[in-house]
């Protein structure tokens, strides 16, 4: 069941398109990636959906609600940690934890929050005192509190370093697995890669993709690489250059890198085989969804 459906959504600003005839639907208790570089839409898409922005044009539905005006309704039953997200330096955890309760008609017990965060220890803490990954685990804490049916959480872990990003990671799958539909806007391949059941690829207001990754990733006819050491004399060029899915073959002293698209691996495994040459070191650059959203727009993330 479709929790979350937008359809034809358009948003410009002084004459420049934001975004222009966007659609999805997110399905109740996935987690559902909105991927892109900065200034492709995704957060402009993703702050209409939340009822933080007025569209231009299209229609959004979330749990049978219309944003523009239903935003009350709509505001007890989601929770949101922006992109830019900040408290006073001097509020203390339980402080803030206990402010946002009171914005809820049937909030969660917070003191249980703290405890299912890991901010048992910090709950007197102010703000400022705490890391990175301390407030990241605050800031989910706050999205949850009053009980959300669907969490939307922005750009998560920029900043983080890579161990704390991970263990951000985990507790978004602890969200997911409480039954609380995600909605996760990020810039990372391997978070989205990681995370996601689904994903929107924008660029350039629009969604120019939409799959599973790995649905992605097969699905883009992205060129890869496959490496290996020659232990017996052969001419790699004059083997493997004609075969099916090649289009390149170097050569440097014994190593040999072979670049090309679909199953060529494939091809170029049994073309060694069958003329008895024998290889080690043997690798295949699998292809990732950086590769399929260069091959989608034509150019890398910025």
């Amino acid at each position: 069941m479709a929790v979350i459906e937008v359809s034809d959504l358009t948003k410009s600003y002084s004459g420049q398109t934001v975004l222009d005839g966007v659609s999805f639907s997110v399905e109740e208790g996935e987690i559902f990636g909105i991927l892109g570089p900065n200034g492709a839409g995704k957060t402009t898409a993703v702050e209409c959906v939340e009822g933080l922005r007025r569209p231009d044009g299209g229609s959004i539905r979330v749990l049978g609600l219309e944003p523009g005006k239903d935003g009350k309704a709509l505001r007890q039953q989601i929770g949101v940690q922006l992109q830019h997200t900040q408290l006073p330096d001097t509020i203390k955890v339980w402080e803030a934890l206990d402010l946002y309760a009171s914005f809820y008609d049937a909030p969660r017990d917070w003191r249980e929050l703290v405890r299912q965060w890991g901010l048992t220890d910090k709950r007197d803490a102010r703000f400022g005192k705490l890391s990175g990954g301390q407030k990241q685990r605050l800031f989910i804490a706050l999205a949850l509190i009053g009980n959300p049916r669907v969490a939307f959480l922005d750009e998560l872990t920029t900043g983080l370093d890579p161990q704390a990003r991970r263990a951000t990671w985990e507790l978004i799958k602890q969200v997911r697995a409480e039954g609380v539909t995600v909605v996760l806007v990020s810039h990372f391949m391997d978070e989205v890669e990681e995370l996601c059941d689904r994903v929107a690829v924008f660029d350039r207001g629009g969604i120019v993709a939409l799959d599973t990754p790995a649905g992605l990733i097969q699905g883009v006819d992205a060129e890869h690489r496959m490496r290996f050491t020659l232990m017996t004399e052969a001419d790699p060029k004059a083997l493997l250059g004609g075969l099916p899915g090649v289009s390149g073959v170097v050569r440097d002293g014994q190593r040999v890198v072979v670049t090309g698209k679909g199953d060529f691996a494939t091809a170029v495994t049994a073309q060694l085989a069958r003329h008895h040459v024998l290889v080690t070191e043997l690798r295949i650059d699998t292809r990732t969804l950086d590769d399929a959203f260069v091959a989608l727009t034509g150019r890398s993330f910025e």
